[in-house]
């Protein structure tokens, strides 16, 4: 029932609870070894070394041990050593002695190999000695004394001597060893039995059931043992793969850290036994200089750069805190049990140490540091998801003043109840049926032809009705759900585009992205993946960006930028002339289209200045090679004059309003003059 992924074999703090525990398991498993040994002798021994089944259980017990059987993903189940069957088999055939002899060669020899620490090796060795000890007493007491020299095959008749004394023998195992888990990673024994009896309860039964099995055979034909490598082998790799499939859905494919599916399941176990004067904390981290890294010398130094500071972080955390990845270069430190802020306080800066020692790569030494935020339960956040929100708000505090470290203070967070209310509503919304797409058509101005349609987010909510997206999207956009609500969007505007050009309309269209999705290396994978699922050609969508993207120079660099031009997904820069942009900036981006904000548009006609900015924006667009459309036209004499100016295209509610899937199908067939197909155009979801 050892952990065989647990890699921190640091040795217990002299006089510690697990060290005083460990302390008396060894000397009591040692005492038991030793007077197992005596009651042997030396002559036994000689003789049985001299038979092929004596090594043939060694070898296949040593086997064993190195081959444990996983059948959870969990840290705290660990594997079941398939060196139980023989070593039991040894026992009920041998007795006591050879059976602990045998079992202590094997661990030393696992130990040994895996290169685990002498503490954990003693350890081993003497919980599978009083555990054999306590299913040799069960033996004893139906009046069972096996001996090298007179070996014992049950029958029938003694299936209840058996099952108790395996019952005895898993029973003392599963409790010394989880009694150590329990004290080395501070969790309840409670937890940690939960964890780990109900697994591996199912394989000790299919290992020890199978001992007087391994026995008959062995007092009948000693040849045919290794034969019962096969039931085991399956038994192994059948395991194998169900946990490396549940691996793979836990934990993040380049750091091997776990997810943020794992944290969650983690966080809210945490939560549900955290006793009372005890804090549960969060720390969400983000590098601070790792972009520049990652665009200078792509993504593969960036990659293995993730690597380093995951391996770092692992190392630098308390026994049982968890480390994950919820992606690019953001990670989550959980503490199950934190004393109070001040020492939550202490891993961060011990986290920002580690990772501040130089890395070497590619021959060149890098610097990194990062912004930690710190939220604990219950003083900041009753559940996982505020609690990932305010830790979140501390990590933008601790870069925007570059601090390093802060902790949430709710009179610094910007987020009034009413706000987080809408945020968790928010939260459920996303995936649901709440949110839904509209679609407004973009047109020619010269020409009155349609040239795309643009999908617009809407939310009714159940209870207060229509929310504005100039409500909710910035809320989204300063927490962690814009990169769900993005995909949301992404896949459902896709699966509509699809249903449209299927249909034989052809138009492509828009969809809205924030500055910060754009520069995500995830966005590109996505789009590629629904374009190639949906059979769509890249022009099908088009990705519209606020012109606060101009304000960084992240955008020049990105790789994601990058990816998406060479896909060939057009951008369009939206929102115009409500930022501060130069002509090198706009020049700079590979956008093909320029979208002029509405609050100028409007006021065309009744405001001079407002005419003359858009006419600006008209010629300045026009002599970049690129093209212009107009947002919010609602009147014919706004239309005319910007044909006049030479705007290329118009959106706003003179040509049509934004419409659910279903009209928005009807009113392009009637204008593109499209026949109704067998395929349907709209989407019942859209």
């Amino acid at each position: 029932m050892t952990d065989p992924s647990d890699t921190r074999d640091t040795a217990p703090r002299p006089y510690s609870p697990l060290w005083t525990y460990l302390t008396v398991v060894v000397v009591a498993g040692l005492a038991a070894l030793l007077a197992a040994e005596i009651r042997l002798g030396t002559g036994e021994p000689a003789g049985l070394a001299r038979t092929p089944l004596f090594w043939t259980l060694v070898a296949l017990t040593v086997l064993g041990e190195l081959r444990p059987i996983v059948v959870s993903s969990s840290r705290l189940a660990g594997g079941t050593a398939t060196s139980t069957l023989f070593a039991f088999a040894a026992l009920l055939y041998y007795g006591l002695p050879v059976a602990v002899l045998i079992h202590t060669i094997a661990v030393v020899a696992s130990g040994l190999s895996r290169r685990r620490a002498p503490h954990r090796t003693l350890f081993n060795v003497s919980q599978i000695t009083l555990a054999s000890t306590a299913a040799a007493g069960v033996l004893d007491a139906f009046g069972h004394h096996p001996r090298p020299g007179v070996p014992w095959v049950p029958d029938g008749a003694d299936i209840t001597s058996v099952g108790l004394a395996a019952l005895a023998y898993f029973l003392t195992r599963g409790l010394l060893v989880c009694a150590a888990v329990s004290l080395h990673e501070r969790r309840s024994l409670v937890r940690v039995l939960r964890a780990t009896i109900g697994h591996q309860s199912l394989v000790y039964a299919a290992l020890l059931g199978l001992a007087p099995l391994v026995v008959v055979v062995m007092s009948r034909s000693p040849g045919l043992v290794p034969l019962f490598v096969a039931p085991l082998a399956t038994m192994y790799l059948t395991a194998s793969q169900s946990v490396r499939r549940d691996h793979q859905a836990m934990h993040d494919g380049l750091t091997a850290l776990p997810n943020r599916k794992l944290l969650v399941l983690r966080t809210e176990e945490a939560l549900a036994e955290a006793r009372e004067n005890e804090r549960v904390g969060l720390l969400l981290l983000d590098l601070d200089r790792f972009k520049e890294v990652n665009d200078t010398l792509g993504h593969p130094v960036g990659d293995r750069l993730l690597q380093v500071v995951a391996h770092r972080l692992t190392h630098s955390v308390r026994p049982g805190d968890v480390v994950a990845r919820l992606g690019g270069d953001e990670f989550a430190v959980l503490l199950p049990t934190v004393r109070d802020a001040a020492a939550a306080r202490e891993v961060a800066a011990r986290l920002r140490v580690a990772l501040t020692q130089p890395v070497r790569l590619e021959g060149m030494s890098f610097d990194l540091d990062a912004s930690v935020g710190i939220a604990l339960y219950p003083d900041h956040a009753p559940d996982f998801e505020l609690l990932l929100q305010r830790s979140d708000v501390a990590m933008y505090f601790a870069k925007e003043g570059r601090t390093g470290v802060e902790t949430y203070l709710a009179e610094r967070d910007r987020n009034s109840p009413e706000r987080l209310s809408l945020l968790a509503d928010l939260r459920r919304a996303v995936g649901g049926s709440e949110l839904r797409l509209n679609y407004q058509p973009k047109l020619c101005l010269a020409t009155g032809a349609v040239e795309g349609v643009e999908a617009l987010l809407r939310w009714w909510h159940p209870e207060r009705g229509p929310i504005s997206p100039a409500e909710f999207i910035p809320l989204a956009e300063q927490s962690y759900l814009m990169r769900q609500i993005t995909q949301h969007v992404t896949d459902a505007a896709l699966e509509q585009a699809a249903a449209w050009w299927h249909a034989g309309i052809e138009i492509p269209v828009s969809i809205n992205v924030s500055a910060r999705d754009l520069l995500d290396p995830g966005l590109p994978d996505l789009l590629e993946a629904g374009l190639s699922r949906l059979r769509l050609p890249p022009r099908a969508v088009q990705l519209e960006v606020t012109e606060r993207i101009l304000m960084t120079d992240q955008a020049y660099t990105a790789d994601s930028v990058r990816a998406l031009v060479e896909l060939g997904v057009p951008l369009a820069l939206d929102d115009f002339g409500t930022g501060y942009s130069s002509l090198v900036r706009l020049q700079r981006l590979p956008v093909g289209e320029v979208k002029i904000d509405e609050s100028f548009v409007r006021r065309i006609g009744a405001s001079a200045d407002d005419e003359r900015i858009v006419r600006s924006i008209v010629d300045l667009v026009r002599s970049l090679g690129l093209r212009s459309v107009a947002e919010g036209v609602e009147t014919e004499e706004v239309a005319r004059r910007l044909r006049e100016m030479g705007c290329d295209a118009g959106q706003g509610w003179l040509f049509a309003e934004p419409m659910p899937a279903g009209e928005a199908t009807a009113w392009l067939r009637r204008r593109l003059g499209v026949a109704a197909y067998d395929r349907p155009a709209e989407l019942t979801t859209g």
